[in-house]
């Protein structure tokens, strides 16, 4: 270790205990901090210069005083220093990114989103990782893996793959794009609760167009579409459309009315009531279920993620290949949906009838085939 090293390494941690006098001071006399020191917090936690001890001190501590504005874009500038981003060479690309601690609840068909519009001529992208704390449910790698889809790619790979016209599309994991935010996967699972990392982290954004980025994700609970918005014009994002879906996905309801929020051009967020029934949908089902017997009796049984990973799968190919049900209908409405807050249909319904005619087709599905699938 040179002397430069020792001295950023003892800086770094100067700087975390000051937070952390500051921020950690119970209920009413907690502190918050600006955005350059969370990101300064951030970065030297993922450059390996804090104890694990500390790292869950500055993350807790930060939940329970609830973050600021200028503490979350901190910690996410903190984690995109230490990201590898490429641009594909594509004008544009649509970021789907849905929860990292998965799914336990429902199957979700978002892991087919990407084919479907790549068949319709988006560029999209997926991300994430194994499962982590706190749902640790089914994942995106999880379903693409159990068809044999790489899901171990180089960020390079991955955006090559968005270039390729017969492909499109592409899945990258965190642990390729920021090992460094990985490897903290087995402490946050420790920590139990939900961070900031769980808020921040799907808005890093490591395939990016030559022209545009879009983004696409989801949330539950009010508060969050601003939050959302406001993270994804700070991590550059040209336009986001942020959807109440399930489990806080990027599928909303089959059964009522969505409400979306959007913007363009890094502008102000819009919002609209969007009803499935509008767009030839009408479904009992919000989303399709776990079976009762893959479905864990309390919060602390173990879900059998590889069963339920095939089973997503099962269904999701099937939708691929024009079958109705739930997930085709979930495919025709989140797609349709994307590719109006595009701008690429005049009408949602225009832009629904261009969705089933690529899974009805089968377009959609040689997109995924080109992936690698094992059907």
């Amino acid at each position: 270790m040179t002397i430069s090293d020792a001295s950023e390494i003892a800086h770094s941690r100067q700087v975390m205990r000051s937070i952390i006098q500051r921020i950690a001071t119970g209920p009413e006399l907690s502190k918050n901090i600006s955005q350059e020191e969370a990101r300064l917090g951030m970065r030297a936690i993922l450059q390996g210069h804090i104890e694990p001890i500390q790292i869950g001190i500055f993350l807790i501590a930060l939940r329970m005083k609830r973050e600021t504005d200028d503490e979350n874009c901190g910690i996410l500038s903190g984690i995109r220093d230490v990201t590898e981003t490429v641009t594909a060479d594509v004008p544009e690309v649509i970021d789907l990114a849905d929860p990292y601690d998965g799914y336990n609840r429902t199957l979700p068909p978002t892991p087919f989103l990407p084919a479907v519009l790549a068949a319709c001529g988006v560029p999209a992208v997926c991300h994430g990782m194994e499962t982590v704390s706190p749902k640790f449910g089914v994942t995106h790698k999880q379903i693409l893996r159990s068809l044999d889809i790489p899901v171990e790619l180089s960020v390079a790979e991955a955006a090559k793959r968005l270039a390729e016209p017969e492909l499109g599309w592409t899945y990258v994991d965190q642990s390729q794009f920021c090992p460094a935010l990985h490897d903290l996967t087995e402490l946050r699972s420790k920590m139990v609760k939900r961070s900031a990392i769980t808020t921040v982290e799907v808005l890093t954004a490591p395939l990016r167009g030559r022209e545009k980025t879009h983004l696409v994700t989801g949330y539950v609970h009010k508060p969050y579409p601003r939050i959302y918005a406001l993270l994804a014009r700070h991590s550059g994002f040209d336009s986001a459309l942020i959807v109440r879906g399930i489990e806080g996905g990027v599928i909303p309801s089959l059964r009522q009315a969505g409400k979306f929020f959007y913007y363009h051009n890094g502008g102000a967020e819009e919002s609209i009531d969007i009803d499935p029934v509008d767009l030839g949908i009408q479904q009992e089902l919000r989303a399709v279920p776990v079976p009762e017997e893959l479905s864990p009796e309390d919060s602390n049984t173990v879900l059998d993620s590889a069963a339920i990973a095939r089973l997503a799968a099962e269904h999701g190919v099937a939708a691929l290949k024009g079958q109705p049900g739930a997930t085709y209908d979930a495919l025709v409405y989140s797609g349709a949906v994307c590719l109006w807050h595009l701008r690429r249909c005049d009408s949602l319904n225009a832009a629904a009838t261009q969705v089933r005619q690529v899974l009805d087709s089968g377009a959609a599905l040689a997109r995924l085939v080109a992936a690698g699938a094992r059907l």
